[in-house]
């Protein structure tokens, strides 16, 4: 028997990949891999523990996870691995950070085909 819910979650992957990403490159020390992303946010709360809290927004990439797993990075992301994305004339770089402390990733779907990289900007280059 075919299961029918990773079927679609797999069928809407492959659209996502195909209709809503854009390239961009994952580096890792001096190895780089051309990946398509989709991009997406993610917002946390954190409290200072005097009644403060804080809302931050941080830009994720969706990337498919056997795409990362082949391509010359080989793992999954790391904190301090940097993504550069292109828009225009302009080119803005990311790095993977965490949210809190917990890992600077998850898997976007139970089936584990995306994972979802959160992502705070460091750098912006103009062309």
């Amino acid at each position: 028997m075919t299961d029918m819910l990773r079927n679609g979650q797999s069928w809407l992957a492959q659209k996502l990949k195909t209709h809503a990403s854009r390239l961009v490159v994952y580096q890792r020390n001096d190895v780089e891999a051309e990946l398509p992303a989709t991009i997406g946010r993610s917002t946390y709360e954190q409290d200072d523990g005097e009644g403060v809290i804080t809302r931050s927004q941080v830009r994720d990439f969706l990337i498919d996870t056997s795409d990362l797993l082949l391509s010359a990075i080989g793992s999954l992301p790391r904190r301090g691995d940097r993504i550069s994305e292109t828009d225009g004339d302009t080119t803005f770089i990311f790095e993977v950070m965490s949210l809190g402390g917990d890992p600077p990733w998850r898997y976007s779907d139970p089936f584990r085909l995306k994972i979802r990289i959160h992502t705070k900007q460091i750098d912006t280059i103009p062309a």
